[in-house]
Parts: structure tokens; sequence; C-alpha cells
């Protein structure tokens, strides 16, 4: 058994190891036998932190959503125009597929799109991202068009990544954002 450690760090540690897990297995595929092995810990720990399977795996699926949109937002902030805006969304989230293949299989993955509860914490993160990149489509369009082209961007990232990540290859972060964000802003002007 590991060394005790403060409840909110013990809950971050168990998240931790249930992203390897479930990434790697699936909800279906991993039990939280395998995960409370994983993180060196008994059951019932594990049920002190979480209700149940579907609980912890929901958690994860908010912290990982959320992680994405943190790095994005951080990348964001202090771009002075819509064109480096854009570059700089698609780098933070590059890499943070990069960083992050676990949390991107994740999210993205079979596993979520067969439960309609996970479908919609996914769903979330979707519109979230989709939310925050549609004030950088500064053209003169109305605002429901401006949304639907927001998610067709949150989906050329996820598209382009989920190719990536199925490769199983080392990328370049840089290169791919940069060459997905010409080909978006080139799209974004011809507006």
């Amino acid at each position: 058994m590991s060394q005790r450690l403060p409840a909110t760090a013990r809950r971050q540690q168990i998240l931790d190891v249930a992203l390897d897990v479930f990434a790697t297995s699936g909800f279906h595929g991993a039990s939280m036998n395998d995960v409370a092995e994983a993180a060196g810990v008994t059951k019932p720990v594990l049920y002190q932190h979480f209700d149940s399977k579907r609980d912890l795996y929901k958690a994860l699926l908010d912290e990982v959503g959320n992680r994405l949109l943190d790095s994005i937002a951080k990348a964001t902030a202090g771009a002075t125009d819509g064109k480096s805006q854009t570059e700089l969304g698609f780098r933070a989230y590059f890499q943070w597929v990069s960083d992050d293949h676990a949390g991107f299989r994740l999210l993205f993955g079979s596993g979520t799109s067969n439960d309609d509860e996970f479908a919609a914490a996914v769903a979330k993160v979707t519109a979230e991202a989709a939310t925050a990149t549609a004030p950088l489509i500064a053209v003169d369009i109305s605002e429901s068009t401006r949304r639907t082209l927001a998610h067709a961007l949150v989906g050329m990232a996820e598209g382009a990544s989920r190719r990536l990540v199925e490769l199983g290859d080392d990328f370049d972060p840089d290169q791919i954002a940069t060459e997905v964000s010409t080909l978006a802003w080139a799209g974004l002007r011809a507006l």
C-alpha cells in the first residue's frame, strides 16, 4: 500500500493513474480493481473518493476536458489579433495532444461515444472549445454561422489529432499547428 496522502492529493493520484488505465483498456475493459492496483491503494480507499467506476470515469472526463480548455485559454489570452489567436489556439491544442495521448484517447476514443452520459461530457468540452473559438471569427456573419464555424474549427483539430494519435508516431505540435492554423485562417479570411 502507498503512503498516506491528504485526501485531495490521493484523489488526484487516483485520477492520474485511472487516466492511463482507462485510456489503455477503455471503460468496459478496466475494473476498479485495475485502478486500485495501479494506484497502490485498496478498493475501499478508491470508493472513499469515487462512488462507482462510472463516477470515477465521469470525474476523469471532466478533469481532462478542463485541462485541455485551460491550456487553450492560457495560450490565447495574450494574443492581439484573430490570426495569432487562431495559431496559438491550435498550437496549445496540438501541444496538449502531443503531451497527453492518454487524455486525448479518453476524451475522443470510442468508449465515450457509446454512452449517453459520457458523450454529453465530451460534447460539453467540445461546445466550450467552440464557445471560446467563436469570438475569434471576426467577420460579418450571423452569430449562428459563427458558432457553426467555431465547431468546424474544433472538429478540424480533433480530426487531425485523431489521425496523428492513431499513427502512434511522435509529431511536432508546432509544425502541425502552423499547417492547420494556416488552413483555418485562409478559410476564415475568405469569408
